[in-house]
């Protein structure tokens, strides 16, 4: 293994002299830069964990972060990482780089391995990119409010399981440093194999993520369907001084104040009555209880009347009731009440008044900026700081390159080949675990599937939702039909409200229904479509929680 270990090596080694070799030869446009150089900016850091972390990664000392960090092996490898070794602790530890690496004007690639040995159900394996310690931050005081640039990597807990990538950017205009985060992130995959992601950040102000070399996300850094919130602020934004007139109707439709409720409408009617031309069935027995003492059972031994209490036997169904139509005192069925109408409310009728739903008006934007690419701030360390109910999580091949193909070689030499040895492992283990009707590898196929429809933008408002059933699936697969059907309601559901507006038509009551229509108040109708919208949700989620627990 050890001699298989340094022959990868040594083909990353030869790839990436060939590459600053090349990079040197085509060069024309700066004849001065020399072979170090080249290689220098195409991998700016690289941190293998071929040999103890100590003296090179600094671990907090802040009195919170009290979990281990070992040097250890991947399981089943003979390859070494960074590996947090305790559960439910918080961790943190840095590395400061030898020069800080600037994110302007050049592609930058940032990567990493890690490998939840272990499983994750909550917890994060997220690296930080952290500012100049100008910024004010220690290595030894390295915790959460230490200022980072860039946070990227797998967080998985709850409702949440994204691969997170996080711009702090300064305003301009402010000062102030925002976080903005990137909308609808990748999944974290969910097994315990080694998987190594990349972000690719471009000039132009693209980025890309890829998991395992793969893309799975391209965003642009300026754009508002990108980040939240977006990098450049609205020009306009509400004035918070302008206030709603007092005389302002919102309600669009109100109770007709010309109607009158008919003379015969009987509110007090009830729902249902007696079925007067009901007959009781032939064979009834009128004297015979529908449940007898059990003939059989009999009074325990060491039954106490003073501690126990008098002795009753148990019941059971009457074996005569069984083939009569019926046994005890015989009652008329109900059936509904043709006069019921229930109570009357004045039918609904536009709102002669109604000006709409008051918003305050625009106003410039005193933190509006012109942005024509990201601020970044440089790279001066690398940390990582994080709170997790696993152990087991290792980290390995942290990377810091100025050309995409340093960290493809990479993939392809360091990563790949841990990579297939497991994966083969895994389908050896699955294959043995499998029933003959391979229902097991069915499931996987299915849970892969509904982690790939949970990343499916116009289903974002609902991924929580989504990902909490997957997630009680992989824990009771017995579960996972229910499941496929929850996570087609709730797709159905959306595709619904997109089509029609997600509102429910509105019923009046004209005399001949019976349905009641709420009275809408002055100060109601204002916010009755948004509390018409959470209780569709509501409604919506519980269907699916319904179908989900009948399944």
């Amino acid at each position: 293994m050890e001699e298989s270990k340094r022959r990868v090596y040594l083909q990353f080694g030869v790839l990436l002299l060939i590459g600053c070799f090349s990079s040197q030869l085509f060069a024309s446009s700066d004849p001065v830069r020399n072979l170090s150089d080249v290689c220098l900016f195409e991998l700016s850091f690289m941190s293998r964990f071929d040999e103890s972390f100590e003296g090179s990664w600094i671990v907090s000392e802040k009195e919170d972060y009290n979990g281990v960090w070992k040097h250890a092996k991947s399981e089943g490898h003979d390859d070494y990482g960074l590996l947090v070794s305790e559960k439910a602790r918080k961790h943190a530890i840095v590395k400061e780089l030898d020069e800080p690496v600037k994110l302007k004007d050049e592609t930058i690639v940032l990567q990493f391995e890690t490998r939840l040995q272990n499983g994750l159900e909550c917890g994060g394996a997220y690296l930080k990119y952290l500012r100049p310690q100008e910024a004010g931050w220690t290595a030894k005081g390295f915790d959460n409010e230490s200022p980072y640039s860039i946070m990227f990597g797998p967080d998985k807990c709850g409702g949440t399981n994204k691969v997170h990538f996080i711009l702090k950017h300064k305003n301009p205009k402010s000062g102030e440093y925002v976080e903005h985060h990137l909308k609808y992130p990748p999944s974290v995959p969910s097994d315990k194999l080694t998987h190594v992601y990349t972000a690719i950040l471009k000039p132009s102000n693209e980025l890309r993520i890829l998991i395992d070399g793969e893309e799975k996300k391209k965003a642009n850094f300026l754009s508002s369907e990108d980040f939240e919130p977006a990098l450049i602020p609205a020009k306009t934004i509400p004035d918070p001084d302008d206030k709603k007139p007092e005389d302002w109707d919102e309600r669009a439709k109100i109770p007709d104040p010309d109607a009158v409720k008919p003379e015969d409408w009987d509110e007090d009617a009830p729902m249902e009555i007696e079925d007067e031309e009901a007959v009781k069935p032939e064979g009834w027995l009128d004297d015979e209880p529908e449940e007898i003492d059990d003939p059989e059972a009999t009074k325990p031994e060491d039954w106490d009347d003073d501690e126990d209490g008098e002795w009753e036997s148990p019941k059971i169904d009457n074996p005569k009731c069984e083939t009569a139509p019926g046994c005890g005192v015989w009652k008329r069925p109900m059936k509904t009440n043709p006069a019921y109408k229930g109570k009357w409310y004045a039918p609904q009728i536009d709102n002669p008044n109604y000006k709409g739903i008051w918003k305050p008006q625009e106003i410039p934007n005193p933190s509006y900026f012109e942005l024509d690419t990201p601020d970044f701030e440089p790279i001066a360390a690398i940390g990582i700081e994080i709170w997790t109910m696993q152990d087991g999580i290792l980290f390995d091949n942290v990377l810091i390159a100025g050309d995409e193909k340093v960290a493809e070689s990479y993939r392809e030499t360091a990563w790949k080949p841990k990579f297939e040895v497991e994966k083969e492992k895994q389908k050896a283990e699955e294959a043995a675990a499998v029933d003959s009707d391979g229902l097991k590898s069915y499931q996987k196929a299915v849970f892969d599937v509904l982690y790939q429809i949970a990343d499916i933008p116009f289903l974002s408002a609902h991924k929580a939702k989504i990902l909490d059933l997957i997630e009680k699936a992989e824990k009771q697969p017995n579960l996972t039909i229910g499941v496929i059907v929850s996570v087609v309601v709730i797709i159905l559901t959306v595709l619904f409200k997109l089509l029609f507006g997600g509102k429910k038509p509105a019923i009046v009551n004209t005399g001949a229904s019976n349905t009641e229509v709420a009275e809408t108040s002055d100060n109601q109708g204002s916010s009755e479509g948004k509390e018409q919208e959470e209780q569709d949700d509501k409604e919506d989620e519980t269907a699916a929680r319904r179908l989900f627990s009948d399944t």
